[in-house]
Formats: C-alpha cells, structure tokens, sequence
C-alpha cells in the first residue's frame, strides 16, 4: 500500500497560495505572492531534499499541475528538482475527464478524483507526494485519505488565501513525529495519524448555576 504525503508551505493563519512569487497564483486578488522566498534558507532546504529523497510519485490538483508545468520542464541546466519531476508519474485531479496532458508522464484521475486516488494507495509503487493543490488537498481531507503532512509554518498571517484546511476534513487525531525551527522563525513539523480524537472536560462534577444558565442561553 501507497501512503499520500502532503508537503505544504502555510502563513500562521494557513495560507498556502502563491507562495513562489506574484503571479503564481493571484487569483481572488491574492496580493501577496511570493510570501515564502524571503525566508527560504539551509533549513528549509534541506526539507525540501528530505522529502524528495524517497522514491515518489507525485498527486496535484490541476492548476497546480499547470504551474509546473510551466516551469519545471524548462528548469535550467543543473537543477535538480525539474528533471526529477520530468521523470516521475505526475497524478491529476481534473474536473475535465477528457483533458489531454502535454508534460511526460503525466496522468489523469479517471474516472474521478478519489476512486482513482482509493486505487493508487492501494497499489504498488512509490508514495504519493502533494505539493500546494489547496482546492484538492480539501478532498483528500474530507476522505481521510491522508497519511502524513509535512507543514512548515511561516511566521506572518496573510488574512486571505487560500488555505490548507476548510470545513468538512475528516476529524482525525495526529502525531508530531519531527519538529525543527529555522533561524528565520519557520516552524517545520511532520505528523503522522494518530487514531481517533480524545475529548475530556476541565468543567467542575457539578455544574454552577451561573454555568447552567450561561448553557441555556447558547444559540
């Protein structure tokens, strides 16, 4: 079996869109393109590296697959990422079934999105690796499909965006298994699933009055 790996950039309200620069994605009058090169450093990179050391396939949304697209493949000479990522099987999610895929080795979900996802995790092969994809990753969430996120955090809050989580993830319990920080403040933390959620309560055995009342008057 497969696991799905999210690897993701976030502000501290999480944010992930744009963060390469202004116009990778200004959609929805984003302004802040390019929020994360300023803090891009040694530590950063080597998470990067560590995440793209395994053996991988890659799983994206479609107009994260169009920013690749666009750039990887005329990576220049000496870069490493662009012809790892030429190499490797790209999956697209894709509202449009019959969309045709000019970069090699890529492939369409078909027939949708998450029975195809169902079916790579259950198969052989290399883990399946996403990158940005916020509208997709929002699927993945709401079927539990995710095995381990990798989030660095970026000390800023951004206000608008597009973000990471959204209503309707499935709820799930999560374990930190690594944490570092970097000199300029990013957070970068790897979990695991951790099973189902554990509720408790700090409220008193026996409620006071003013609590009951406070109860009554919830909407």
């Amino acid at each position: 079996m497969r696991k799905i790996i999210v690897g993701a950039f976030t502000s501290l309200d999480g944010v992930m869109q744009a963060p390469g620069g202004p116009e990778e994605d200004p959609t929805g009058n984003f302004k802040f393109g390019g929020w994360v090169p300023h803090y891009f450093d040694k530590t950063l990179e080597d998470m990067v590296g560590e995440m793209f050391s395994k053996p991988f396939d890659l799983l994206l949304g479609r107009k994260t697959y169009d920013i690749f697209a666009a750039h990887w493949p005329y990576a220049p000479e000496g870069d490493a990422i662009g012809p790892l990522f030429n190499r490797i099987n790209k999956y697209v999610a894709t509202r449009n079934p019959n969309l045709k895929l000019d970069w090699q080795n890529s492939h369409v979900l078909r027939p949708d999105a998450v029975s195809a996802v169902k079916a790579l995790k259950d198969g052989d092969g290399p883990d399946l690796l996403t990158q940005g994809s916020t509208d997709f990753l929002k699927t993945l969430f709401q079927y539990n499909l995710v095995d381990e996120i990798n989030v660095a955090v970026f000390p800023l809050i951004l206000g608008q965006g597009k973000r990471l989580f959204g209503d309707g993830a499935f709820p799930h319990g999560w374990k930190l298994v690594s944490s570092k920080a970097s000199d300029n403040g990013v957070t970068i933390n790897k979990y695991a699933r951790g099973g189902e959620i554990v509720t408790g309560s700090f409220a008193f055995d026996e409620p006071t009055e003013a609590e009951l009342e406070r109860r009554r008057n919830l909407t």
